[in-house]
């Protein structure tokens, strides 16, 4: 379904996306209009399913989750069976923070946070017993740039 975004629209989601707690009074200010039409604006971007699920982002370190690794996977398996077998064993790991089909050489991508380079061994340890790869590489990010949930909009 395709919807016509106008300035006002772009306006809301640029601040919801920079900050989804402010008021709907401070949204209102900063866009230039009014709390109820912005309410309305925000309920039918919700409606048409371009405001997904709101949820805080919390700080990974902080948390003691200090080890943030980008598994390639290449696999010789490429049927239905195999791949819902690998979606399942993805879906219930909560370390994979994001998981990519690729196109090219590597078939997977995932982002994993974990504590430590014995948490990430468990986990592969775990993901391999579960489902046949033919190759993993894990990546260590030694710095994280740049992170962000906001689309170019």
């Amino acid at each position: 379904m395709s919807v016509r975004l106008d300035d006002i629209d772009q306006k809301i989601l640029s601040q919801l996306q920079e900050d989804a707690s402010q008021s709907l009074d401070e949204i209102a200010k900063k866009v230039g209009s009014s709390k109820t039409p912005v309410w309305n604006r925000i309920r039918k971007l919700k409606d048409a399913g371009i405001i997904g699920q709101q949820t805080v982002i919390l700080d990974a370190e902080a948390l003691g989750f200090e080890a943030c690794f980008f598994v390639l996977i290449r696999t010789s398996e490429h049927d239905a069976a195999w791949q819902g077998q690998f979606l399942t064993a993805l879906k219930k790991r909560p370390e994979v923070q994001e998981a990519h089909r690729l196109a090219g050489e590597i078939d997977y991508i995932l982002k994993v946070r974990v504590r430590n380079a014995r948490a990430y061994d468990a986990f592969y340890q775990a993901l391999i017993s579960e489902v046949k790869v033919h190759n993993v590489t894990a990546l260590l990010s030694m710095e994280e740039i740049k992170a962000t949930t906001a689309l170019p909009i």
